[in-house]
């Protein structure tokens, strides 16, 4: 076959990128094209996204790839879950987009008191946590947001700057589920909770699935760009459903795709609803096969990205090589904190969180870079091995292998902690796994391959991975027992 040239648009929490893939039917080669910070930004004290700048980034790395002597045969967009633009009846942006930190415990208990908690995940399948958009939507209605009420159309962040270039307004399956408005299981939105909390109906569109073609970049935006009218593809426009697509392994395995948030899994071909998976408050979102990723949201790198943030406020710049480089070098297993303790989840004063957790729960306090690394590092894997047990007993069966993908697979230390804390071989690679699932997604939409299955063997191919052999001892014992009494305090 011809080599197809696609290109993938991956948007994170703190920055994106574009991503050229060369497909020639068997392998699948990477070209960065593009990549720029995706900082939220304080007003009023809301965070908000820069939706125009970020769209205006996403033509630009159309223009670099023309200069670089290259058109994409096709394209494609993921971002982080959640958060949405609305659109009024003249097909006009409303506003940048409000960042997920904005939500709070208090919003939550809010819509609670209207649908309780257990209705929820019993209507979506979905665990609760402060930044779902039903908790964003409900906090707007009682707030009376005018961009709210003047709202023609909802359109979560991949699909609105798929929108910005083709000017189709559709909402893709994978992105429809973290909404916690969404019955995955029935395909249909959830109107009743809708009706209870006032959130109008007529905002949400029709639900398309990863792999299908949704129109062509307009003709007004290719004449702008030098440009033909590219075919635009849903694809798992979540980024975790993309960067799962990606996974190479075969046979029984969990995954993790770190990076900012960690997020722990296994793949399902139905939802679980059990009081056990409400009560370890995990989530049933969809993947780019329109079934399921029973999962863990796990507090990720943003602990370590947040602590950063902290030292080159006291001039101390380091690169994420060196915090792992210090954090290798401190000893390990001194202090464990939960990383999904609610005093974590919100931006600023990370390092002295961290500190004041240790003083109250008894333990040394982390005071150096690298101590406090460790102490996150050594924590994070010691969580993973509590999703990874967990998912055994909703399965009940033994998970054989742990795959890690995303940006965090460059952290050899953390993947190797893993492994120590989970007793389980770890496989990591590829790193950019969201792009590489956005792009193989793509091939499907245009008919070169036909399912997921065929796709990871295409990562297989392409991809080198890394393995990591397990060496757990009893101070991993005594760590993970120290974790689950606080886990049962909290």
């Amino acid at each position: 076959m011809k080599t197809k040239r696609l290109l993938a648009f991956d948007l994170g929490a703190s920055n994106g990128r574009a991503v050229l893939g060369a497909f020639d039917g068997k392998r699948i080669e990477l070209t960065e094209i593009h990549r720029f910070d995706n900082p939220m930004v304080e007003q009023n004290g809301l965070y908000y996204w820069d939706s125009l700048g970020l769209y205006r980034n996403l033509k630009e790395s159309f223009l670099k790839l023309k200069h670089e002597g290259h058109e994409a045969d096709c394209f494609g967009i993921d971002t982080w879950g959640v958060d949405f633009g609305l659109i009024d009846h003249n097909g006009a942006l409303l506003g940048n987009s409000r960042c997920y930190r904005n939500g709070t415990e208090e919003g939550m208990a809010n819509v609670h008191a209207v649908v309780p908690q257990q209705i929820l995940f019993a209507r979506t399948g979905i665990a609760s946590m402060p930044f779902n958009t039903v908790y964003q939507l409900y906090a707007r209605i009682q707030e009376r947001d005018p961009a709210l009420e003047q709202a023609k159309t909802l359109l979560f962040s991949p699909d609105l700057y798929g929108y910005f270039f083709t000017g189709e307004q559709r909402t893709e399956y994978s992105i429809a589920t973290t909404s916690m408005l969404y019955d995955g299981e029935d395909r249909r939105w959830d109107t009743e909770t809708m009706r209870a909390l006032g959130i109008p109906e007529r905002v949400f569109t029709d639900v398309d699935f990863a792999g299908t073609l949704r129109g062509r970049i307009r003709e007004a935006v290719a004449d702008e760009l030098g440009i033909s009218r590219v075919p635009f593809a849903a694809v798992g426009s979540h980024d975790t459903a993309s960067a799962v697509a990606a996974i190479p392994g075969e046979g029984n395995f969990a995954f993790c795709s770190s990076g900012t948030w960690s997020l722990f899994g296994a793949e399902s071909e139905k939802p679980v609803k059990t009081q056990a998976v409400f009560d370890a408050n995990f989530s049933n979102e969809g993947t780019v096969q329109g079934t399921f990723r029973l999962l863990k949201n796990i507090m990720g790198l943003w602990l370590v990205q947040e602590c950063r943030r902290d030292w080159q406020k006291q001039g101390n710049f380091l690169s994420y090589d060196e915090i792992d480089a210090q954090a290798k070098a401190s000893t390990g297993l001194v202090s464990i904190i939960d990383t999904d303790d609610t005093s974590f989840y919100a931006a600023g004063n990370m390092q002295k969180k961290i500190q004041q957790f240790c003083e109250r729960t008894h333990q040394p306090v982390p005071q150096t870079v690298g101590e406090v690394a460790r102490c996150i590092y050594d924590s994070l894997a010691l969580k993973y091995r509590f999703a990874l047990e967990t998912l055994e007993g909703y399965r009940g069966m033994c998970i054989d292998q742990l795959n890690i993908v995303g940006g965090g697979t460059k952290n050899k230390l953390m993947n190797q902690l893993a492994a120590d804390a989970t007793g389980r071989t770890v496989v990591a690679g590829p790193v950019e796994s969201a792009c590489v699932g956005n792009l193989l997604m793509q091939a499907v939409a245009l008919g070169e391959l036909k399912n997921v299955e065929e796709a990871r063997a295409v990562v297989r191919a392409s991809f080198a991975t890394e393995t990591y052999e397990s060496h757990r001892t009893q101070q991993w014992e005594d760590a993970y027992e120290k974790l689950l009494g606080f886990m049962k305090k909290a």
